[in-house]
């Protein structure tokens, strides 16, 4: 355990502080904030209270002065009060000493009121008033309770260290006509280098070979095996399954999906959600009442008892109420509760930026999505070419043009008509098409918008095909339309379904496309309300409107994180589709899926839920038993025994329940 954040208790071990190898000055900024946190670690960890020996010293005594003092009555012992502080002390100062040492530290940083001052407080008041045994069982019991939930964060962290694993340690690089094994942070852009069957890809890259497949379970949470064609993007730490294939780069090292992946997940633990800060808010007021309560209970019984107080009985009751109040089952068990969420997710392929957004996740009742590529596949192809010019020629001027889009119907055309025109002065027309001049004759690419904004007529028929359709003008003139079709993916209407299940009000698809295929998609799948034809802004506008419906509603955008970055920033959540090799999807986007498949929007929900109702759980747990026990120790009831088990017992029972994500399974 950490406890150099003076700010939270036993909270700065969740923060993910392991950093890839060979780390580039371009991420020293962005780590910088953890340094300080990072040198506590490693001198924590290697330090007393880590020490398995000084605690295993620390147990064998005190079970044996147990041992002596009760089981065995051994008068030598009993009747030695020297031997016995000396005896006690010894199992105390390896396991108190750390904590005592933390109090003093931040006392020098104005902060009495913490944790660590409780427990030195009112140990070494137990010390005074002969209660030798309790203070070592505090301290000990709460050392020990540290290495559980060390244990516990280190198996939270488990699914997020499976990518860290992944990083690979070499690049095989043809350099000087030969395959040379070099560290995958010096390769360039623009090399080629060659992954066997059964290595990891080192860097991102585009497909040389005609085909690779690659196991992307570590990325994605998929474990059926991808197949990539020539030219498609593959990414750092997909392996290479079937034979061997070379690479030409297309990002450093330090740039790949992989490493911004890794940065992500690193500063996740540090956005924390709002019952997270309230807790911490909370113990921060708390822990200076429980404190004053305390001295009260010691002072005030003196004025209404007169000769019959006895200052050591209620000075031991302050004392047990002291370790009652230590807040730490609930700074402990809470951010381990959203940490081990965070994991959970990024084992099914889900990645949070944070856990605000598994809070939030959890209380959704608006999910907003884009159509292509969220619920439909966005690989388009061409159908069916009208024109009233020879067909050669016009699709060689429309792919021409549309070499300039990055846009899927654009390249659906590139790819079924290759040509070898070129298209000048080409500019883009905001959610209508594109415009560009063609062998000096001005050339029109789009939808039926562009064509109205230009004046240009066109047959009435056009508005009648249910298709996407890419209507085409030559010179002022109308020449022909090509149409596109696009496939519904095959767990969209069940992602619906999902959805719906677990808690979502309504669903809602905004989409650029005509409205008569978006309508008719939105009837597929089940979805309550569609709207087509709109324009970037038009999305923008129709979020807006919803939240102004809906004030107290939580709203999600799925998209693809690259055109709808404005929908994106603007929803509660935005959540980013397909999002593994998108730099925009990272960027924008504050839940990346990365894989194609909607139901996992679904995962995401049930993830944040299950989440919540942990943390709920823990809340309570340790404030109804901490209520009960205050409540018995200030009458003098519970004994320092019963402010351990209230303590140090709930933290753990908080713990074992945060930790039970891990093993869960979600739709």
């Amino acid at each position: 355990m950490i406890h150099q954040d003076k700010d939270s208790c036993c909270n700065s071990k969740l923060e993910f502080n392991n950093k890839p190898p060979h780390k580039h000055d371009h991420n020293h900024d962005h780590n910088h904030g953890n340094d300080d946190h990072s040198h506590d670690d490693h001198d924590h960890n290697h330090g007393e209270m880590s020490s398995k020996y000084a605690i295993g010293f620390s147990i064998v005594m005190f079970f044996l002065g147990v041992l002596f003092a009760n089981i065995l009555k051994a008068e030598w012992f009993i009747n030695n009060p020297t031997l016995r502080v000396l005896w006690y002390l010894a199992a105390y100062v390896p396991v108190g000493l750390p904590v005592l040492k933390e109090a003093f530290a931040l006392l020098l940083k104005k902060d009495f009121f913490n944790e660590f001052s409780l427990m030195g407080i009112a140990t070494l008041g137990a010390f005074a008033i002969g209660e030798y045994p309790e203070a070592v069982a505090v301290m000990l019991f709460y050392t020990i309770g540290e290495m559980f939930q060390e244990s516990a964060v280190n198996k939270a962290k488990g699914n997020i260290k499976a990518l860290l694993d992944i990083r690979p340690n070499e690049a095989s690089v043809f350099r000087n006509n030969v395959f040379t094994i070099v560290n995958p942070e010096e390769v360039t852009i623009g090399e080629r280098i060659q992954v066997k069957v059964g290595e990891k890809i080192p860097l991102d890259g585009e497909l040389l070979s005609d085909k690779g497949s690659f196991n992307t379970a570590a990325l994605t949470g998929e474990s059926k095996p991808s197949t990539y064609k020539k030219g498609e993007t593959v990414l750092t730490g997909m392996i290479n399954l079937e034979q061997v294939i070379e690479i030409r780069t297309t990002k450093l090292y330090q740039d790949s999906s992989l490493a911004k992946i890794l940065e992500m997940v690193q500063e996740a633990s540090a956005r924390k959600a709002p019952t997270e800060l309230y807790i911490r808010k909370f113990a921060k007021v708390y822990t200076p009442i429980v404190f004053f309560l305390a001295v009260l209970l010691t002072i005030v019984p003196f004025f209404f008892l007169g000769d019959d107080y006895v200052f050591t009985q209620w000075l031991e009751r302050a004392l047990v109420f002291l370790v009652i109040s230590c807040p730490c089952a609930l700074v402990i068990s809470v951010p381990l509760g959203y940490f081990g969420g965070i994991g959970a997710a990024s084992r099914n392929g889900i990645l949070f930026k944070g856990s605000n957004f598994l809070e939030l996740m959890a209380k959704l009742d608006l999910v907003v999505m884009d159509k292509t590529g969220t619920l439909t596949e966005g690989v388009f192809k061409v159908q069916k070419v009208e024109t009233t010019l020879p067909q050669d020629q016009f699709v060689q001027l429309v792919a021409a043009i549309e070499k300039q889009s990055t846009h899927p119907i654009a390249k659906a055309i590139v790819e079924a008509y290759p040509t070898n025109l070129v298209a000048e002065n080409v500019r883009e027309i905001s959610g209508k098409g594109l415009v560009g001049v063609i062998d000096g004759q001005e050339i029109l690419v789009g939808n039926a918008a562009l064509l109205t904004h230009f004046n240009i007529a066109f047959p009435n028929e056009i508005h009648d095909i249910v298709e996407s359709i890419v209507v085409v003008a030559l010179s002022n003139s109308y020449v022909g339309y090509i149409t596109i079709a696009d496939e519904i993916k095959i767990d969209a209407k069940e992602a619906i379904r999902l959805m719906k299940s677990m808690g979502v009000q309504k669903t809602v698809m905004l989409s650029g496309d005509k409205d008569t295929i978006t309508q008719k998609v939105a009837k597929e799948t089940g979805i309550d309300v569609a709207l087509g034809g709109l324009l970037p802004e038009g999305k923008v506008e129709q979020v807006e409107k919803l939240k102004k419906e809906y004030p107290t509603s939580s709203i999600a955008f799925v998209g693809d994180g690259i055109n709808d970055a404005p929908v994106l920033a603007l929803s509660d959540v935005g959540i980013a589709m397909g999002g593994l090799g998108s730099d925009a999807a990272i960027e924008t986007a504050d839940v990346v899926i990365q894989t194609d498949q909607p139901s996992k929007i679904a995962t995401a929900i049930h993830i944040g839920k299950e989440t919540r109702k942990i943390v709920i759980q823990n809340i309570t747990l340790a404030l109804v038993i901490k209520i009960i026990v205050l409540i018995l120790g200030a009458g003098g009831i519970a004994t320092m025994w019963e402010a351990v088990f209230a303590d140090v017992g709930v933290a753990l029972l908080a713990i074992l329940n945060a930790v039970r994500i891990q093993k869960m399974k979600f739709i």
